[in-house]
């Protein structure tokens, strides 16, 4: 049987751009097997709710700056007071090396994340579309996929509606976006069980990993 082919780059929009498998098995063993360290604290992960009341379906543990619907603290206030752990400098260096990547080495130079957010999907977790807005800084988001694929919905700054492409994100797979597409809406309408490589880490489910600039230092 032949070799698949591999997955071609891809610009979705203009300054979002899918880097097909990105991270290699062991990096992505790396980052599950960090994951699980984080989210034993001091902050757990946990189901932010919604201003309604309304848990989100997806389990979220931050680094850097603990984000709640809809801001950031340095203190988990949602989710015991705590203070939440740091960016780590190689996950910083591996955000610098992505923005890199999918752009150039001068963005990549200048990208200095002090965020992170690690969101757990399970089966049945969705993500409705919505704007990554309450940074006070527009430089790129950087996504990684780890474990079960997802269609991953890519629309326009101006509405939750058309137009919007939808995008097969698999494990490995990184997504950064910036420069007009940096406050496009954006969710993840539906994750397909079973279809991760076990070599990844993960037995199940789908670990996002979102790297942030908040253009928050010195703040609370």
């Amino acid at each position: 049987m032949s070799a698949l082919l591999p997955r071609p780059r891809r610009t979705v929009a203009d300054g979002a751009v899918l880097v097909p498998d990105w991270l290699d098995l062991g990096e992505q063993r790396r980052l599950v097997e960090a994951c699980r360290g984080w989210a034993r604290g001091p902050v757990p992960m946990r189901a932010a709710r919604l201003p309604t009341g309304h848990a989100m379906s997806v389990q979220t543990v931050c680094l850097g700056w603990h984000w709640q619907p809809y801001r950031y603290s340095r203190t988990a206030d949602d989710a015991g007071g705590e203070r939440v752990l740091p960016v780590p400098e190689w996950l910083a260096q591996l955000g610098k090396r992505a923005v890199a990547d999918a752009y150039d080495a001068a963005s990549g130079a200048a990208y200095e994340p002090d965020a992170a957010l690690i969101n757990l999907y399970d089966d049945a977790a969705r993500m409705g579309m919505h704007r990554d807005q309450e940074e006070r800084a527009d430089a790129p988001v950087v996504s990684l996929s780890i474990g079960d694929t997802c269609t991953f919905r890519f629309g326009n700054p101006d509405t939750r509606n058309k137009p919007y492409a939808d995008v097969e994100l698999q494990s490995g797979d990184l997504f950064v976006f910036g420069g007009p597409s940096r406050f496009a809406y954006h969710g993840v309408p539906k994750v397909f069980p079973g279809t991760a490589d076990p070599d990844c880490g993960l037995t199940s489910g789908r670990l996002n990993i979102t790297l942030r600039v908040t253009g928050l230092e010195g703040e609370r």
